[in-house]
């Protein structure tokens, strides 16, 4: 398939830059929702200290794996 080119000499990015860059995207949005909603849950049941951020960034890592996961899939179904 061809590589367009814009209106001022820009080429389009490939399929593979869309999807690592859906991913790049849906990861830092759900470490974002990751660290609102770790925070929460890991102060409700009580944690502090090295417990505390262990837990908190094991729910960020998560749910910016698979958020940034569908965005990637979505991405790809777009390309």
């Amino acid at each position: 398939m061809p590589v367009t080119v814009g209106p001022y000499g820009q080429s389009q990015p490939s399929c593979f830059n869309r999807v690592r860059m859906g991913f790049l995207m849906g990861c830092a949005v759900g470490m974002a929702a990751g660290t609102l909603f770790g925070s929460f849950s890991c102060l409700r049941l009580g944690l502090r200290g090295r417990e505390l951020l262990g837990g908190v960034g094991k729910i960020m890592m998560h749910s910016g794996g698979t958020f940034g996961t569908f965005m990637a899939i979505g991405m790809g179904i777009r390309c």
